[in-house]
């Protein structure tokens, strides 16, 4: 599949890729300081999903790309709440006071999206999916035509995503992956040409974390256990730096552990049950 690269002011990394779909749907990705944002449509007026952080390099991209087109964007959809998605918003408004703004829990002057609404485009249809997990409020979007989905933060490109609530996560990593068959644009990272199969390997990896978790646990002599304690066994080959932000994460297993009666709700170290998924 072709890719154009455009020449944009790359300080901050901004730059524009374009990917053809067999007279389908077009789609530009343009990259604020790592966020993907993307416009989609063949026709006069677009659709853009995401705004990135804000950044002057990132309008200054919108504007050369509309004016090169010749095109408007009429829609923005945001797909959760965190300031690299909806940064850039004002700058857009301010160029575009007509935009309309649609998000999961909007705010003021901005639209809602329910649940499985359409919203097309000269040449795309996309249909919400809330899929909570990184946020309570993320929502992904599927290409009808062409049997893709945006992806926002719950599936990157690179890397695994982080995560509100794990429980819900991992239900929407099952959901997500009976919505689509096809590629998967991620919030961050590069496109995935297979978004069902890189759905599995996500749900395959916290599986493993989670039994890792139950088998510390379980092998546990002394009693009590912390989170802290499960990290320096799972991660002992990892530098310290890095147990802080991965203690998060074990603290997310564990509670969702408790809810599902796996581990004692009074003690992080005491199992209930045998340690299995």
């Amino acid at each position: 599949m072709p890719i154009e690269y455009r020449a944009c002011p790359d300080k901050l990394q901004v730059h524009a890729a374009r990917f053809a779909h067999f007279a389908l749907s077009l789609i530009v990705r343009l990259i604020d300081a790592g966020t993907n944002t993307y416009i989609v449509g063949r026709g006069p007026s677009r659709i853009l999903i995401d705004s990135g952080e804000g950044r002057p390099q990132w309008i200054a991209s919108i504007k050369s790309l509309l004016s090169s087109e010749n095109i408007t964007i009429d829609k923005v959809l945001l797909t959760h709440w965190h300031h690299d998605h909806i940064g850039g918003v004002s700058d857009l408004l301010a160029h575009l006071p007509n935009t309309k703004v649609y998000k999961n829990e909007p705010q003021d002057g901005w639209l809602p999206i329910n649940e499985g609404q359409r919203f097309e485009t000269e040449g795309a249809t996309l249909r919400a999916f809330h899929c909570p997990g990184h946020t309570t409020d993320h929502m992904a979007f599927v290409v009808e035509e062409e049997d893709a989905m945006f992806t926002a933060d719950n599936v990157l490109g690179q890397g695994t995503a982080v995560f509100e609530d794990l429980s819900a996560y991992m239900k929407s990593l099952d959901t997500m992956s009976k919505q689509f068959k096809g590629r998967a644009y991620p919030g961050h990272g590069p496109v995935i040409a297979d978004g069902p199969g890189k759905i599995a390997e996500y749900i395959m990896h916290r599986k493993q974390r989670e039994q890792q978790v139950l088998n510390v646990l379980a092998g546990n002599k002394g009693g009590e256990m912390g989170s802290m304690d499960i990290v320096k066994i799972i991660y002992k080959d990892y530098p310290e730096n890095l147990w802080e932000p991965a203690e998060r994460g074990i603290r997310q297993i564990l509670d969702k552990l408790k809810q599902e009666g796996k581990v004692g709700q009074d003690n992080l170290g005491s199992l209930s049950g045998k340690p299995s998924l």
